[in-house]
């Protein structure tokens, strides 16, 4: 599942990335395989990312053209976008959050205007990427004084003003009294209407990044072994990872009934003899991400684990084909969970069953607008991408999951990652 510029949330129990901390925290069950997972011989692993492109000033100045044509179709007059994976995606700055507000503003014409400290200008405009004003503004200065200033200038003052969705309450509310009786509304279908339709550079990086994580997994999946615990695995993928030229983004284990729990448990986990061994990472390249599940069994699998395992693989299936041009994406949810029900598991989320979505988008966020959920009723469309991961999961067992993205084509959808057949080759 889940890269850009995020602030975790912090009660962080089933976010993977704590999940990981937590792990690495548990005491070492075995000497030999923390050796390995802390000093792997990487020999053999090579760099699949040097030949990936970056994204340039064309590609983000025919973003920010498209988000002007929305804006426009839309009654919009400018867009306000707080720092974040927006930020980045239209302006190329990578800037944390804090409460010195960072943003940039797109107007329906002409260049964007940045907002930002002064003394932070010199830091911001090392990753700017696009012809834009910027207008900075004093510790003791209002920063919501020069958004309004900027939409007065241009005189989209009294035009609707269009607020990122992630954009904070502070902001927005600064803006309503720098500016009253603005019309504020959601930019959706603009920041939405471009991002969710990837081109074809954005989809080259997020193969380029779904190739490391596979390449990494088939490097670290003989090398798991009896006694290791999440972390010893963790570290191996990571390590591939890191040789292989993609940023770790995540690396969730799951051992046994602990996988049950699709984003994690706390109790203790060590790879043993006929436990099921679940594993969901991913990294970035460019920034953009891959997000890959895979489960297998070490040593030799039940009869059920093999009959959940297929089942699972029968779900994905069915997600992909169902997932054409002009459906509503919350289709392709039903499809699946209408399976899931006539085998015998929910009905809906109950457990034992698939407990959430089927899948999410994903871009430059390891989960994007929109889902693969029930009552979503955007369609499908070329472009956009989404992670297929409808997993199983039986409480007190284990769980299952297989996760490959794919991203919508003018002929269908295609895969990023060539999901496996057999539990016996779980990689393909």
């Amino acid at each position: 599942m889940p890269h850009q510029i995020r602030t975790p949330a912090p009660t962080a129990l089933l976010t993977r990335r704590a999940l990981i901390g937590a792990a690495a925290a548990l005491p070492a069950l075995s000497a030999t395989a923390v050796v390995r997972a802390a000093a792997p011989d990487l020999t053999g692993l090579r760099s699949l990312t040097t030949g990936a492109t970056p994204i340039g000033p064309v590609e983000r100045r025919g973003r920010i053209e498209r988000a002007q044509a929305l804006m426009r179709a839309n009654g919009i007059g400018a867009v306000l976008i707080e720092s974040g994976s927006s930020l980045v995606y239209f302006t190329g700055i990578t800037w944390h959050r804090s409460e010195r507000l960072t943003a940039a503003i797109l107007p329906v014409e002409g260049e964007p205007s940045i907002v930002t400290p002064f003394f932070e200008e010199p830091s911001v405009r090392q990753t700017l990427g696009v012809p834009a004003e910027v207008r900075v503004w004093q510790e003791d200065e209002d920063p919501a004084k020069l958004v309004a200033g900027f939409l007065r200038d241009r005189k989209l003052a009294g035009r609707p003003i269009g607020i990122e969705e992630t954009v904070r309450y502070f902001a927005v509310d600064g803006l309503a009294h720098a500016l009253p009786g603005a019309k504020i509304v959601s930019a959706n279908p603009v920041v939405r209407g471009v991002r969710m339709r990837k081109t074809a550079l954005e989809i080259a990086l997020m193969q380029t990044a779904t190739d490391v994580t596979i390449a990494a997994y088939r490097w670290t999946w003989p090398r798991v072994e009896k006694g290791m615990k999440p972390a010893d695995i963790a570290a191996l993928m990571n390590a591939a990872t890191v040789q292989l030229g993609g940023d770790p983004e995540f690396s969730l284990v799951l051992i046994g009934p602990a996988a049950a729990f699709p984003h994690g448990s706390r109790d203790p986990q060590i790879v043993a003899d006929g436990q099921i061994v679940l594993m969901d990472c991913g990294c970035t390249v460019q920034g953009y991400q891959s997000d890959v599940s895979r489960t297998f069994v070490y040593g030799a699998a039940s009869k059920e684990q093999r009959t959940v395992w297929e089942q699972v693989r029968a779900g994905q299936a069915k997600a992909f084909e169902a997932a054409q041009l002009g459906t509503p994406a919350g289709a392709v949810d039903d499809a699946v969970r209408a399976y899931y029900t006539l085998l015998g598991y929910g009905p809906r989320y109950a457990l034992p069953g698939l407990s959430h979505r089927t899948g999410h988008g994903i871009g430059l966020d390891g989960h994007e607008p929109v889902n693969l959920v029930h009552g979503e009723t955007t369609r499908l469309a070329e472009g956009m991408c989404f992670s297929d991961e409808p997993g199983l999961y039986l409480p007190g067992k284990f769980g299952v999951r297989l996760e490959d993205c794919f991203h919508m084509t003018a002929a269908g959808p295609k895969w990023f990652s060539v999901p496996p057949t057999s539990l016996d080759a779980p990689l393909g």
